[in-house]
């Protein structure tokens, strides 16, 4: 056995180690019974700290620095050898005892909000979030960072960015996107009331289900259930799931929850399956990722081209609710330009605003000592300075999203990013494809399909984030995009 085969079958055991555990959290979160948690948490941390502690030995390091050195690799053999190298000297700052530790603490907070969202009541969940915030704090001081301890964590996500970078993006997108909202705001607005009527769950789901099949995914390479909070979850591109969630008296929730969980999957059904376990079977980052789920959710399935071919297949689902509307009020109506209090919920405007929202908090809690105490009423007056919004009670506010009860601080930079990223691909995508929305409006995905395979599935980790978007656009993340895609969106929207 050659070195490079020594490195793959090595990179491939702990693969399967964290697909494992992928497996264990997808069951806890679809289908665990209440009183199996204990057990569970600690079955996840076992196979965590047996994960890492393979990955990090010193053996690993040795391997690497052998397989940089030496000569023969090809440019896929070498760019994984870089990546697995730069990850290690990442992951080898964090003992194995801590990442069981985490681990723990992070399955038993999960546990803890999804009582807390059954009691809406955000302190059951807060001693174990404040257990949790206290680790994610000194895994960020165990990685180390030059600026800011939450460098460390965004670092996670996304290689190499920083909140100073962050800050720059996001005062872009405020100065230009409120301006815009309270334009569209001073126009007639649009009867929506439609959507909010009994729209039965089974005929939901069955339509949720053809919809993500048109698009492309693949269920004999997956399968969609239901969770508290959807999400995607990958433990090979032969085998990615979706969840969703309904509710009867809100049509949009549920499908562009499917739309927007297909987009994920889609990517990672798309990643090589030759390069299983290593880092160019891997997606580029968390804003790439989600590009590709906002891409799917907004400039395909909120555009008039896509309901020209679906919205006569809605009505024949729902003919009691949806029987008298016109295409040009649906196609308004999901579009309505409106403060909201769910972040999942929100329109393609005020949706920045919540992600914003969340990174002003979260970077607040890990760069300092921020009480958890106070978080709920700063939540709140958030809720109403950026969006006027009162935020009636916890499940609606501070409990509403996953991802703190995982530590999955530095995730919700991404949401924005990843919106910025998927106007600026689509844009080229449509420059490449002549007839891209014209074949949408057929009800025809397989061209964008099999370019967003050829310009982004296929690299997996090839390229860091910004090299990807330089390569495809030929220009570097950009707010201009998605504002010149929005501003010719709503320009003619209020009021139809």
């Amino acid at each position: 056995m050659n070195l490079y085969d020594e490195y793959v079958g090595k990179m491939r055991r702990i693969a399967d180690i964290g697909n494992s555990v992928a497996i264990l959290h997808w069951d806890k979160e679809v289908n665990l019974p209440k009183g199996a948690s204990f057990f569970r948490s600690q079955q996840i941390a076992t196979l965590s700290s047996i994960a890492h502690e393979l990955f990090t030995e010193e053996s690993t390091g040795i391997l690497l620095e052998r397989l940089i050195a030496s000569n023969g690799l090809d440019a896929d053999q070498k760019r994984n050898t870089e990546l697995s190298l730069r990850d290690y000297h990442k992951e080898v700052m964090l003992p194995t005892a801590f990442v069981e530790r985490l681990s723990m603490a992070q399955s038993e907070a999960f546990t803890a909000w999804i009582q807390a969202r059954e009691a809406n009541d955000f302190y059951v969940f807060a001693p174990s979030f404040e257990h949790l915030i206290l680790l994610k704090r000194e895994e960020a001081d165990l990685r180390g960072y030059e600026n800011e301890r939450y460098d460390a964590l965004l670092d996670i996500y996304e290689p190499g960015l920083t909140g100073l970078e962050v800050d720059t993006l996001f005062d872009q997108a405020r100065d230009r996107i409120i301006p815009l909202i309270k334009k569209i705001r001073a126009k007639e607005q649009v009867d929506t009331t439609f959507l909010h009527e009994l729209y039965p769950r089974d005929r939901q789901w069955q339509f949720g289900l053809e919809v993500i099949r048109q698009l492309g995914y693949n269920f004999h390479l997956g399968r969609q259930d239901i969770s508290t909070h959807p999400f995607t979850i990958s433990f090979s591109p032969q085998d990615v799931r979706v969840t969703t969630r309904i509710n009867e008296n809100d049509f949009s929730n549920m499908l562009w929850s499917c739309i927007h969980e297909c987009g994920h999957a889609l990517y990672e059904q798309g990643l090589p399956v030759s390069q299983y376990g290593l880092p160019l079977g891997s997606p580029a980052s968390l804003a790439i990722h989600e590009s590709q789920s906002r891409l799917w959710e907004n400039q395909v399935a909120r555009s008039k081209g896509f309901w020209q071919h679906q919205f006569p297949l809605l009505q024949n689902a729902f003919p009691e609710n949806l029987g008298n509307i016109s295409p040009d009020h649906f196609y308004a109506a999901i579009n309505h330009i409106a403060p909201n209090l769910i972040r999942t919920e929100a329109d393609e405007l005020h949706y920045h605003l919540h992600v914003i929202i969340r990174y002003e908090i979260e970077r607040e809690l890990v760069n300092t000592d921020m009480s958890v105490n106070a978080l709920r009423d700063l939540w709140n007056s958030k809720y109403k300075d950026y969006l006027d919004v009162n935020v009636p009670d916890d499940r609606r506010g501070i409990l509403q999203d996953v991802h703190w009860s995982h530590g999955s601080f530095g995730y919700f930079p991404t949401y924005s990013m990843g919106s910025f990223y998927a106007a600026q691909f689509y844009q080229k995508a449509e420059q490449d494809i002549p007839d891209l929305n014209s074949e949408i409006a057929e009800g025809q995905y397989a061209s964008l399909h099999q370019w967003l395979r050829e310009n982004i599935y296929s690299y997996g980790r090839r390229l860091d984030p910004e090299d990807l978007c330089l390569k495809i656009t030929s220009a570097p993340i950009d707010i201009g995009h998605f504002m010149t895609y929005a501003e010719r969106k709503y320009s003619h929207l209020a009021g139809s």
